[in-house]
């Protein structure tokens, strides 16, 4: 018999997004740069992430409210 998932099972936690490799700036001040795209894509991660705990706190108290 299938046990239906719980919250906490099926949200995945986000994960960082890959470090600007340094060797791929040219040096030249492209606007935007690899860098500050990398930048954009850590303050979206740690937005997702402080998302993402806060719904595994809530669904921990969910588990523990029930009877």
């Amino acid at each position: 018999m299938d046990l239906p998932l719980n919250a906490r099972d099926s949200d995945a936690m986000p994960q960082p997004p890959s470090a600007a490799d340094l060797d791929a700036c040219c040096g030249n001040g492209c606007e935007p740069c690899i860098f500050d795209l990398h930048d954009l894509a850590m303050d979206q991660y740690r937005q997702d992430l402080r998302a993402w705990r806060a719904r595994q706190a809530d669904a921990g108290q969910d588990l523990l409210a029930r009877p």
